[in-house]
């Protein structure tokens, strides 16, 4: 393994971004884009740093027919900058697809779709650097530079070599991960066990198939396509499917004009107003907002049901409602036993399988390993969570002077909209106007028909601030 011949800290980013998922390939777009003023007579410079090979979203949940549960516009760019080359119009303007997508009348696209678009742009933004591996980021006090050590890896990903940069800014983006519960880790993260969890569905599919019995474990929008597919591959009246949910319904989401208005800058200031204690008991109850199935799926999953019963009988299929795990074992070499409880009957019983899809959704990756180095200088809240300001910046010691913005690591200051794809180019764009202090991105004043709360509603980002000191090129 070698050194890299690397810039010092006389050749820092502007920005460095940490991981390369849809947010961070947002910021990147838009960055890029940025003209040059008088103010800011450079071009913004940024590199990115994304440990896998290549852009992926969710390669395991690209179902057949699965579709983005927001519309297309929801794009890296559009909602920012309808005018960057990086829209999916443009995308399907360069593979000559305008006229079949303007005929075929589709608002919400296919979630591969979405995954080639994106890809797509990765071939296309410059400044992504794949295959290389965060280490550690340090605040250099000497140069008032945050340090990133990094490993090149090699298309096996096997350390190469070594390499160091330099940046006044980081945007980390490392986006979720599978969340497994923990009475069904051991027996998932056992070889040879058939618990795999639904970000891998796809590439587990057929051993699935050859199962005797399936259990899915999950009711939101993952849970229901797995069952729905899983359903349609499996012969009439032998389907030998389960489908157990914690929640206390197989239930639609809250998909109303005014509904989605959870999903607007207007309530993301809203909620990051509210104290601690109030957002923390505000997410669970927005269940349906990000956790709960599209209807065109729900009714999918009925039509295929009562088709099955034209015949007379029912299909061999269970679907439980309030239902938890409470343990789970190996029953025998090919079997799994699930302990189960029903929250509402207060009944207990038990559940004989022969494997087990777990659509428990994800989870926040920690940031405590990768921003080990900075913690002395991270201000945490009142249950040990990273305090993110309302212009999505970690809040930080006075003494480091460069800024450290987070992408969907801030459901619980900011709610339900912190993953969703809609905001993307919002925050994007809300970073950075930040970071060069001026307003490349001029942003909407209104973004919402509600009014959340009774306090008069005021701009968080003025349009000009003398006060706000650009935070590029050593200004």
């Amino acid at each position: 393994m070698t050194d890299l011949p690397t810039p010092g800290p006389d050749q820092p980013h502007d920005l460095a971004g940490i991981g390369i998922g849809p947010f961070n390939l947002s910021l990147a777009a838009l960055a890029h884009n940025i003209p040059t003023t008088p103010t800011n007579p450079h071009p913004l410079t940024t590199a990115f740093y994304e440990q896998r090979p290549a852009f992926h979203w969710h390669p395991g949940l690209l179902i057949e027919g699965a579709s983005l549960q927001v519309p297309f516009l929801a794009d890296l760019v559009t909602l920012a900058d309808p005018t960057n080359p990086w829209t999916f119009l443009n995308y399907l303007r360069s593979r000559d697809r305008l006229f079949p997508f303007y005929f075929a009348e589709r608002f919400h696209i296919q979630r591969a779709e979405y995954d080639a678009y994106c890809r797509w742009a990765t071939h296309q933004i410059p400044g992504l650097h794949f295959n290389h591996q965060i280490d550690a980021i340090r605040w250099n006090r000497q140069h008032h530079l945050f340090e990133i050590d990094f490993t090149q890896l090699d298309t096996h990903g096997e350390a190469q070599a070594l390499g160091r940069t330099h940046a006044r800014n980081i945007a980390l983006g490392i986006g979720t991960e599978p969340h497994i519960p923990e009475p069904l880790r051991p027996l998932a993260e056992a070889e040879n066990i058939p618990v795999i969890h639904s970000a891998d569905y796809l590439h587990h599919r057929e051993e699935l198939l050859d199962a005797e019995h399936i259990t899915v474990i999950g009711s939101g929008q993952s849970g229901a396509e797995i069952f729905l597919d899983l359903l349609r591959a499996r012969p009439h009246g032998h389907e030998n499917l389960h489908w157990l949910t914690r929640t206390p319904a197989f239930a639609p989401m809250e998909y109303s004009k005014l509904g989605l208005e959870h999903f607007t800058p207007d309530y993301t200031h809203y909620f990051h107003a509210l104290p601690e204690a109030v957002r923390d008991e505000l997410v669970p109850r927005q269940w349906q907002l990000h956790k709960a199935i599209d209807t065109d799926t729900i009714t999918a999953i009925h039509d295929e049901l009562y088709h099955r019963t034209l015949h007379g009988g029912w299909p061999d299929t269970t679907l439980t409602p309030g239902v938890s795990v409470r343990t789970a074992g190996r029953m025998t070499n090919t079997r799994i036993e699930l302990h189960l409880e029903h929250t509402q009957q207060n009944t207990r019983t038990r559940l004989t399988t022969d494997a087990v899809v777990l659509a428990t959704g994800y989870r926040e990756r920690p940031l405590g390993r990768i921003l080990a180095g900075l913690e002395p200088h991270l201000r945490r809240d009142e249950s040990d969570r990273p305090r993110i300001d309302d212009r999505f910046r970690l809040v930080l010691d006075p003494a480091i002077t460069g800024h450290v913005y987070v992408q969907n690591a801030e459901r619980h200051t900011h709610g339900v909209g912190a993953p969703d794809l809609g905001l993307a180019a919002w925050r994007s764009a809300t970073i950075l106007n930040d970071l060069t202090g001026t307003n490349p991105y001029p942003l909407p004043e209104r973004t919402a028909f509600t009014t959340f709360g009774l306090t008069p509603r005021t701009s968080r980002i003025p349009t000009q601030d003398p006060d706000l000191t650009p935070l590029i090129h050593g200004n």
